[in-house]
């Protein structure tokens, strides 16, 4: 099976109102898939269509090689979730709840038992076997429930933010937890609005907005398909920039000028949305630096005695760069680098359901 979970113009509709639009997209089996969107984007409904908690109003989907329409039982014996707000009996001892779940499934009593002792070995909580879920941390609550998602062997995992609300250490063991998961040949669902948490973990990300699939890629991918859609814009505004520079400001030291020109290749790269902008001069001095800090689009600037200057600027003003460019010259400095910040997965994030929202 090359796909754990594959999606057919998965649709859902309440009243006038259309949650999921027609949906497609396929997740590698035995992968880590993060699945982002905003609040209100239809994440939350498309995951209850595939645990088989809501049913779609059209199209289809096939979780674990078993049609959600038609084999919803089938589903569920092969999914395990693991939601957002804990789901465990707080007045039971956490063997207990993990007993009553798999008893759920049906699993056998010799089956059971041993799948209980590996699970808790596994996630660590086995110590706590005998305590009320009432008297457990939040960390600890999330292992229990880990465990009560697997005892019955799911093929795929639903984490619905893991981690929220968990302190750092907790958080990197949940983020071990999960690899070690995948490794051992579960695939994961992962839900979360951490950034970087989707970033460190997942091989293939998907957005979510107004319910449509906005972008889908590797994390890497999703990035370099920013850079890419701002490359054609940047080139031709930088290639403006240069001949205004040429034709009303010329400058006889043509190694700067050839230099700045070279440097033109990195500032394209750049997403549109740059917050931190590093410019190597090679006469660098006081002045310089005082006329950009000076700008009313630089927030802050630091010196580095190599003769780099690193500053932060306004990301909503599109002259940012240019104004600096210009400080720069009109003081005879000769411009060898510029180098802006990549964009993260979170700047993808908002830049892709902002588009969505505009259109």
């Amino acid at each position: 099976m090359k796909y754990a979970i594959e999606t057919f113009d998965l649709t859902k509709k309440f009243g006038d109102f259309l949650a999921v639009d027609t949906l497609n997209m396929k997740i590698e089996n035995k992968s880590i898939f993060g699945f982002l969107g905003p609040n209100g984007a239809g994440k939350t409904t498309t995951i209850k269509m595939l645990t088989c908690l809501a049913q779609p109003t059209g199209g289809s989907a096939n979780v674990a090689g078993y049609d959600i329409n038609e084999s919803p039982n089938e589903v569920r014996q092969k999914i395990g979730m693991v939601p957002q707000l804990v789901s465990l009996y707080g007045d039971l001892t956490v063997r207990e709840n993990v007993e009553l779940c798999a008893d759920f499934y049906g699993m056998p009593r010799d089956l059971k038992e041993v799948r209980i002792e590996e699970l808790m070995e596994l996630v660590d909580i086995k110590y706590a076997q005998n305590k009320l879920v009432r008297q457990l941390s939040g960390g600890q609550k999330q292992k229990v429930s880990v465990v009560a998602s697997l005892v019955h062997q799911p093929d795929i995992l639903f984490l619905d933010e893991p981690t929220i609300g968990l302190d750092p250490t907790t958080k990197r063991v949940l983020w071990d937890l999960i690899t070690d998961l995948n490794e051992k040949g579960h695939t994961i669902i992962l839900c979360s609005h951490d950034m970087y948490e989707v970033e460190l973990l997942c091989d293939n990300v998907g957005i979510i907005n107004q319910g449509t699939l906005a972008a889908f890629d590797t994390p890497q991918g999703l990035k370099d398909t920013m850079i890419r859609e701002e490359e054609d814009t940047k080139k031709a505004k930088l290639g403006t920039i240069i001949d205004k520079i040429e034709q009303e400001n010329p400058i006889g030291q043509e190694s700067s000028f050839k230099d700045l020109k070279g440097a033109v290749a990195d500032l394209e790269r750049e997403n549109g949305k740059t917050k931190q902008m590093s410019i190597m001069v090679s006469n660098l001095n006081d002045k310089m630096v005082d006329e950009i800090q000076m700008l009313p689009v630089v927030f802050e600037v630091s010196k580095h005695h190599s003769g780099r200057v690193i500053m932060e600027m306004d990301e909503k003003c599109k002259t940012a760069v240019n104004d600096v460019i210009w400080a720069v010259m009109e003081n005879n400095g000769n411009i060898t680098s510029i180098s802006t910040k990549d964009p993260s997965l979170e700047d993808v994030f908002v830049k892709v359901t902002a588009k969505e929202k505009e259109e």
